[in-house]
């Protein structure tokens, strides 16, 4: 059985291991800080080191979108616009799980993104809040 924290977490979780790309991103070695807030309360920032390949950046939609899959839910993509800076989307579930997540990306130089994924999730009668602030930092090549 899926629990509302287990569903969050997966989410967020899919959310943040999504590799980075987008037109201009380039490839090399990222360091990735992720600062989540759920109900409005902060969390400790996560940070991670990825090695983002020239593939990874050269497609901004595939790359930066989650997948849109949960268990015992079924899930749209309602948004999806790119553009050579930004990139936002939305997608919406249906189920056992009720969750609406939108992402914004904002591709500030081709060593630098900054997001926020925002997310609604309801299950069994309770409603979670959380929004995951991104920043994305070319650190070099990969090693």
């Amino acid at each position: 059985m899926i629990t509302k924290k287990n569903a969050l977490c997966a989410l967020a979780i899919a959310a943040l291991a999504c590799p980075a790309h987008a037109d201009g991103l380039q490839p090399g070695y990222w360091k990735i800080t992720s600062t989540p807030e759920v109900n409005g309360a902060p969390t400790p920032p996560q940070e991670k080191m990825r090695c983002m390949s020239p593939a990874e950046t050269s497609d901004l939609g595939k790359t930066f979108t989650p997948e849109a899959n949960t268990v015992n839910a079924t899930c749209e993509r309602v948004e999806h616009d790119v553009t050579p800076s930004a990139l936002t989307w939305r997608l919406k579930c249906t189920g056992q799980v009720t969750m609406d997540v939108a992402g914004a990306f904002r591709f500030e130089t081709p060593q630098r993104y900054l997001a926020e994924v925002r997310t609604q999730f309801s299950l069994a009668g309770q409603t979670t809040s959380s929004r995951v602030t991104i920043v994305g930092e070319r650190v070099g090549e990969c090693p």
